[in-house]
């Protein structure tokens, strides 16, 4: 039996493509091994997103070439966005690659792959046509079994000035309301207890669709039509978050009360440039309205620096925007130029280590805030997911409750209890830390 080793660089969304290869590979008869130099077919799937992104694809690729100097029978095949972006030019550079595979093509690679073995793969880029996953297509889940992620769209139609997204991805292409449920119930009987929706924006989810689809209405019949405890909203455009999205949340405790709405910057002249389509005064509005009707909810955001044209006074407006409003957790980024983005052309582009310094400052007065905002849950009793033993130490169990999302915010240490990954248990919060919470099991979960 043949073997392949995948690698997966990149977002949620990419690491969703990724399992619907192993889903390929697998149901063709190939064996997965965690160990590169036993693979017959070595497999990256890359992330173009950012400039950062691609030095870390790029780095990988060395990797696997050096694996292949040593053994040149292996083959090489790069995947996904890295591919989709630069095209030709990564065949000329990298000689040693036997195939480049664009971002449409994670459900055939099996097939192409096949084709590459037994010489049939003519051309070393391939680029196939535009592709929408269904609850048909082969995947398999890689993050733990009682947790995934659920990505209801393709593409995105938002066209902000920094993004080479709709370039790679191409324009927005909803799932259908159907074949959610089926792919959910799939998911439900597999044993998964937190299902994270995810798109490049999952706010605009139906808008191209003509059938009057919206985020809403999925929500509807998922809670309607599954048996899964948590749904949790991430990736949400500011303009989409809706009244009734919120009324949704408030009424369903299975959809538990987080939102990851990126808002990039709270001054108007960037928003502008950004060719964001909202206003600082919308942002406050938004954040005063999503706690009025959400009163227990916590708000993710992530903010970019240093964008060309941004001044001292304009950098601190984000400062006092999250003094002011207290999210409760704040990613931040600083800006690079992406080939092709319009805003590569624009003027007063500010030197890197600005941007780090506008970066780090901001970090460390969300540190200072949160470890603030945190000492709310003290002395509360909250649902848990456990993940399992702690990385940190044996000693703990590792979880997260509600206003927790995997992977991207803090988490929950249990040092008194026991329980089994996936299992939702009552956790008395006793301490907390600047991003973290400590407690201890006190009954069953509560959904």
């Amino acid at each position: 039996m043949s073997s392949f080793h995948l690698i997966s660089l990149g977002c949620a969304k990419n690491l969703v493509d990724s399992e619907v290869m192993l889903g390929s590979m697998t149901a063709a008869g190939w064996q997965l091994t965690e160990e590169p130099e036993a693979a017959d077919v070595l497999i990256l799937n890359t992330c173009g997103f950012i400039q950062s992104a691609v030095e870390e694809a790029i780095a990988e690729i060395l990797e696997l070439v050096k694996i292949k100097e040593a053994h040149p029978e292996r083959h090489i095949v790069v995947v996904g966005c890295l591919v989709q972006r630069y095209k030709e030019n990564l065949s000329e550079e990298l000689p040693e690659v036997d195939l480049f595979l664009g971002t449409e093509g994670a459900a055939d690679i099996a097939g192409i792959i096949g084709d590459l073995m037994h010489g049939k793969q003519k051309s070393r880029v391939l680029l196939p046509d535009r592709f929408l996953m269904t609850s048909e297509t082969p995947r398999v889940i890689s993050t733990p079994q009682f947790r995934a992620w659920f990505k209801i769209t393709e593409g995105c139609d938002n066209r902000c000035s920094y993004c080479m997204i709709p370039a790679i991805r191409g324009s927005l292409r909803s799932r259908s309301i159907k074949d959610l449920i089926a792919e959910a119930q799939q998911l439900a009987k597999g044993g998964v207890k937190e299902l994270s929706l995810i798109a490049q924006d999952i706010t605009a989810y139906g808008r191209d669709r003509g059938d009057n689809s919206c985020l809403e209405g999925l929500l509807g019949r998922l809670l309607s039509e599954t048996t899964i405890p948590w749904f949790r909203l991430l990736y949400l455009y500011p303009t989409g978050v809706s009244d009734a999205l919120l009324n949704l949340m408030a009424e369903n405790r299975r959809i538990v009360p987080y939102l990851d709405i990126p808002m990039q910057h709270v001054n108007d002249k960037m928003l502008r440039l950004m060719n964001r389509r909202y206003t600082a005064e919308s942002l406050y509005r938004l954040v005063e309205k999503v706690r009025n009707i959400v009163p227990d909810i916590a708000l993710r955001t992530t903010f970019l620096v240093g964008f060309p044209g941004e001044t001292e006074q304009d950098f601190l407006e984000i400062e006092s925007f999250l003094r002011k409003t207290r999210i409760d957790h704040v990613g931040v980024f600083p800006y690079a130029n992406e080939e092709g983005a319009p805003s590569e052309s624009f003027a007063g582009q500010l030197p890197d280590p600005e941007k780090v310094r506008r970066q780090e400052h901001l970090l460390a007065v969300q540190r200072e805030l949160s470890m603030e905002i945190q000492k709310k849950y003290i002395g509360r009793v909250e649902p848990v997911l456990i993940e399992g033993l702690s990385s940190e130490t044996d000693l703990l169990l590792e979880g997260r409750t509600r206003y927790q999302a995997p992977e991207v915010d803090g988490c929950t240490y249990i040092n008194d209890g026991v329980a089994s990954p996936g299992d939702i248990v009552a956790v008395r919060i006793t301490e907390t830390q600047v991003y973290d919470v400590i407690g201890e099991i006190v009954g069953e979960g509560r959904l």
